[in-house]
């Protein structure tokens, strides 16, 4: 296992390496596993990238981010012209969303409210706003209407996990209850526990995903 110094130092290098991320305003702590990343940067998708370069490191068990998205004047928008552009993201995306989606943008946050038969619907949304010029935060309150049948729940799930995370998929346990699937156990990298949840995602009816599984390297 890595020590503390060590983790620290692979994931600041990770993150200078990463060039859609200026790594001179991010600071990272590691302790025991638990990365921590602070600091600032200008858009949500360098925070976005920040987080993704710190999951690519070996060893990082948790992570927890405190970036915040300071926008400077020359990438501001006032929340009139990032609806505007929700609005068209929207329009000209290659998802078919429902008329049942709404946006509302207040300081650079845009709140996505309304119903959604699947998952990918919902991820399509947020995906779809999340890197419009001017966007600080995205919070997404986007519903999930389908229809439980907790049995089948869990048999598709665990069915995926045999096809996606063969070879953890024997140390994952999965709860389903009223479309809540809690998954526990423990898995061997953040890429088996990301197929994990992708794959209780990906099964309708699901609702909500609790993700209590370790990483054991």
């Amino acid at each position: 296992m890595k020590s503390d110094y060590v983790l620290q130092q692979d994931v600041m290098t990770e993150l200078k390496w990463e060039p859609s991320v200026n790594a001179a305003h991010i600071g990272v702590e590691a302790k025991d596993g638990v990365v921590t990343l602070s600091g600032h940067v200008e858009t949500l998708r360098e925070k976005w990238h920040a987080e993704q370069a710190a999951k690519n490191v070996d060893g990082v068990k948790v992570l927890a981010v405190e970036i915040d998205v300071k926008i400077p004047g020359a990438l501001k928008q006032s929340d009139t012209d990032i609806a505007t552009a929700v609005r068209n993201a929207f329009k000209w995306s290659s998802y078919i969303f429902p008329d049942t989606l709404h946006a509302k943008v207040e300081h650079g946050v845009v709140t996505l409210t309304g119903e959604v038969e699947w998952q990918y619907l919902k991820w399509a949304a947020e995906n779809t706003v999340r890197f419009l010029k001017g966007v600080s935060a995205v919070n997404n309150l986007i519903t999930i209407t389908s229809k439980i049948n907790e049995k089948e729940i869990k048999k598709d799930i665990e069915a995926a996990l045999q096809r996606r995370a063969h070879e953890d998929a024997k140390n994952i346990r999965v709860e389903v209850k009223k479309g809540d699937v809690t998954l526990t156990g423990v898995v061997h990298s953040w890429s088996e526990k990301n197929l994990a949840k992708n794959a209780a995602w990906c099964v309708p009816g699901v609702h909500k995903v609790n993700d209590n599984l370790t990483i054991s390297y």
